[in-house]
């Protein structure tokens, strides 16, 4: 029988993740000569080439893709025998470790926190502030045990790596100026603004998605503005620079500005938080999840 050696199935599975030898070595804190020579080790031990040249960098055999997808079943079992030996040993008590992005800390994460010191103690949650694509690599690297990131930006439901729960969907407002001719309009439709001039973020997950609900409405933005800040955004709003679409969960703390309902519309992103596969059986994480999905539960 094969002698399989979880530390250098770990390397492999990392460099899979990575793409290089050194970005490799970087995120597990070795050398990119100890990564080479444990590789060339496994190889040797499974018998297979798992490496090949590609110019400079080197690329995966079809047998390492063979091996690996092994490896994340391998993995996931261990996560959970770690999960109860936790359980085990520890109780409700322990460290989780969240990565979420900005808009999600103070509306999801924050009141789930503050619920859980007052229902479990014991559990120490330990909050980072992450952009979606950091929050995954952070949580591959076991640096996280909750990723909160949109869906539209997670790893598809087929990675075998995560496991993802829906928390909710968070329907998207219109901020509009104050005084603007719309504010007391019995209902707001965004083709009712396709002449006005827009503020979002020059790219990324905020700028698709403004662009996406404007289009469904039968319309392309004029973008005036760029920011990806929502304090920046909404201050433009406030004076009469442009209107912007903001989540449901921005817009219920926005005071100075006119905020709408798109009823009609009804534009929507849908937040979910993602798990590395076999912790969900870990006490304490478990109960972080789910003083995050009652959380959102309870959100208007």
């Amino acid at each position: 029988m094969t002698d399989w050696d979880i530390k250098k199935l770990r390397i492999l599975r990392t460099l899979a993740d990575q793409g290089t030898v050194t970005a490799t070595a970087e995120a597990l804190h070795l050398t990119p000569s100890a990564v080479s020579q444990q590789l060339t080790n496994l190889a040797r031990q499974l018998g297979v080439p798992l490496l090949e040249a590609q110019g400079r960098r080197v690329r995966l055999t079809d047998a390492a893709h063979l091996v690996l997808r092994h490896t994340e079943a391998v993995f996931a079992q261990l996560e959970r025998a770690d999960a109860e030996l936790t359980g085990y040993l520890a109780g409700e008590a322990g460290e989780v470790r969240i990565g979420a992005f900005s808009t999600a800390v103070p509306a999801l994460v924050v009141p789930a926190v503050a619920a859980l010191r007052l229902s479990h103690p014991g559990i120490d949650v330990r909050v980072r502030e992450t952009e979606a694509a950091e929050s995954y690599e952070l949580l591959s690297a076991g640096a996280v045990d909750l990723a909160l990131s949109l869906a539209a930006h997670a790893p598809g439901a087929r990675d075998a790596r995560f496991t993802r729960v829906t928390l909710l969907e968070d329907p998207l407002d219109v901020a509009l100026p104050p005084g603007h001719a719309l504010t007391d309009a019995p209902q707001v439709r965004l083709a009712d603004l396709s002449a006005e001039r827009w503020i979002y973020g020059g790219s990324g997950p905020w700028s698709e998605i403004t662009r996406a609900a404007c289009e469904a409405a039968g319309f392309v933005p004029e973008q005036a503005h760029s920011a990806s800040g929502w304090t920046a955004i909404l201050a433009m709003v406030e004076a009469g620079m442009g209107v912007a679409l903001v989540p449901r969960m921005v817009s219920a703390r926005a005071s100075r500005v006119a905020v709408r309902a798109l009823p009609h519309d009804r534009p929507t992103r849908h937040v979910i938080a993602a798990l590395r596969r076999g912790t969900e059986a870990t006490p304490a994480v478990s109960r972080v999840l789910t003083a995050l999905q009652t959380t959102a539960t309870a959100r208007p």
